[in-house]
Order: structure tokens, then sequence, then C-alpha cells
């Protein structure tokens, strides 16, 4: 079962939900609004010792960093 991040554009809370199948209703675990939007995620995987992104996107959502290390 998947997991994706919505963000809810009432109350600017951003989440993760399973979603079961294309007929699951997302609603926000904050204040229960429908108004979310699904969130573009990347995901990584570890090589070695190090984890390495499964884009070459660089960065993550909360900065332009590319060491995630720097902003969290």
């Amino acid at each position: 079962m998947p997991i994706f991040e919505y963000h809810c554009h009432r109350c600017q809370d951003d989440f993760e939900q399973i979603v079961f199948n294309t007929k699951t209703k997302v609603r926000c675990p904050h204040c229960a609004s429908r108004k979310v939007s699904k969130k573009v995620s990347t995901f990584s995987f570890k090589s070695g010792s190090k984890f390495v992104a499964a884009s070459n996107a660089g960065g993550c959502s909360g900065c332009s960093s590319h060491h995630c290390s720097t902003c969290h």
C-alpha cells in the first residue's frame, strides 16, 4: 500500500496518508478539509554507507541544499 504526501490548502499542513485505492477520499487530519493536493516526492535508497537520492533533482523539499543534514 503506497503512502502519499499531501498539502492542505486550508490550514497549510503537510501530511502523509496510506491510499488503498483510487476511490480513497483524502482529508486533512488537522482540519478535515478535502482541499488537498498530492505532493511530488522522491525516494532514496542505501548504497554502501551512503543514502542516495533516486532522482537527480538534488536537495530536499525544505531547502536548496544538496545535503539535507545542513537543513535538518
